[in-house]
């Protein structure tokens, strides 16, 4: 049965299993964490970018505590919008934080859109600066709106096939580069040159990136079976496993290509590090398995985050029109979240993609561990140094990026600033709005 805080009626209790549920996760996050974002971490983190990504996995883990303790008592199809709800109330940071979560995800599937053209075009020698990138990354967005109407059964059979299919490539990818270096650690036991604790977190703020597609399971929580035992089992099991791959694939790429090399292909380091083991063939088969991992990421993706912002819809927190579409309002929220996606891999980069989808997320999870400190700790039995040791993690790597972004690429900061302006503002006005118009 639907769990009663669930307010839509559209959504199809108990339709995805745990294996479906950890498909969804591991689409999310294998698509970003290994294509888009390797070559990014490394030139911040230099030869030490592997532990960059087990340090992400570490705050990813602390951050899932919350996500999972609340899972358990209130599964949802809406997941952090109503366990924002929880903390918050119905109020203006609810929606406001929703938001930051929401344009999160938007972002990312921008970002894996992009990856996508990136990758596709590698054979061909045209150059990773040409208009069919964002072209081919606005296809791949249409194709996952005509995927994801489709029913919830067919989406999990989908995303477990692919989810297969490119993990288990990928760690055939990263365990013969692997073997083409000899198995050689060597480059990583010194320190890194030019990379300080700063640059370090900062690649780590990156990395938090590579794992936050957990909470893509949350927001399908009641859309899971048995959900108060297997959304936290799907969000383990998917950090656990894109941690191994992640690290196979790290020290693979590092162990076949030096930093410079790795940030000259940032954009594609992984076909670049395949080449030694694979010949001209590596190429091909990695650019064969980001297709895969871009259209599954990208379909998971869209699959939650309409969900929830479907859910802040019910709850009255963002405005809706229905601009003469028929179905339902999740329906809706599909295509304005194809839409804002298509308009952001269209005018933005990769890099600068990246950067905002982390500072919202960061900005979102602290909110969330603080609302669950201060408001409802005691009611999911949820232990108080956990929660302030993510606090901790999360205040940390954001103040290093911010730092970091700051010296390097300032319009990003502007940028953040200008958004977080937007979501709170526009928050605050439409929630005060409502109010005056029920007191009339």
């Amino acid at each position: 049965m639907p769990d009663s805080n669930d307010r839509s009626a559209s959504y199809d209790a108990g339709s995805l299993s745990l294996t479906g549920a950890v498909s969804l996760g591991t689409g999310v996050m294998v698509g970003a964490g290994i294509f888009a974002l390797t070559g990014q971490i490394a030139e911040l983190a230099g030869e030490w970018f592997p532990l960059a990504f087990l340090a992400a996995a570490v705050v990813a883990a602390f951050s899932a505590y919350s996500y999972v303790k609340m899972s358990n008592a209130w599964p949802s199809a809406g997941g952090i919008a109503m366990f924002l709800e929880k903390a918050y109330g119905k109020s203006m940071l609810t929606g406001a934080f929703a938001l930051l979560m929401y344009f999160s995800m938007v972002i990312n599937e921008s970002l894996v859109a992009r990856t996508f053209g990136t990758y596709a075009l590698q054979p061909f020698d045209i150059g990773d600066d040409t208009w069919l990138v964002p072209a081919l990354g606005v296809a791949l967005l249409v194709f996952a709106f005509f995927v994801n109407i489709l029913s919830n059964r067919f989406i999990q059979t989908f995303s477990f096939v692919m989810a297969f299919i490119k993990i288990a490539g990928v760690a055939v990818l990263a365990v013969g580069g692997l073997w083409a270096s000899g198995v050689s650690f060597e480059r990583f036991s010194a320190p890194a040159a030019g990379t300080g604790p700063g640059s370090f977190l900062g690649a780590v703020a990156l990395g938090i990136l590579a794992y936050k597609g957990f909470t893509t399971i949350t927001n399908s929580g009641s859309e899971i079976v048995d959900p108060h035992r297997n959304v936290g089992r799907a969000i383990v099991i998917a950090i656990a496993l894109c941690l191994v791959l992640y690290l196979l694939v790290a020290f693979a790429v590092g162990a076949n290509l030096g930093i410079d090399e790795i940030v000259r292909a940032k954009k594609y380091a992984l076909a670049e590090a395949a080449r030694p083991a694979f010949g001209r063939y590596g190429l091909w088969i990695t650019v064969v398995f980001a297709i895969i991992a871009s259209v599954s990421g990208v379909i998971a993706s869209v699959f939650a985050v309409s969900r929830m912002l479907a859910m802040l819809t019910d709850m009255k927190l963002v405005p809706h029109s229905h601009f003469g579409m028929p179905g339902s309002i999740q329906k809706h929220t599909l295509v304005y979240t194809i839409v804002i996606a298509m308009l952001l891999t269209i005018f933005f980069d990769l890099s600068r993609i990246a950067s905002l989808g982390a500072i919202f997320y960061i900005i979102m999870d602290i909110a969330v561990h603080w609302g669950v400190l201060r408001h409802l700790r005691e009611e999911i039995n949820a232990q108080i140094w956990v929660l302030v040791t993510a606090i901790v993690m999360d205040v940390t790597v954001l103040i290093a990026f911010l730092w970091v972004k700051f010296v390097a690429d300032p319009l990003v900061i502007y940028a953040s600033l200008a958004g977080l302006v937007v979501i709170f503002g526009g928050e605050r006005w439409f929630v005060g709005s409502r109010r005056k118009d029920r007191q009339s």
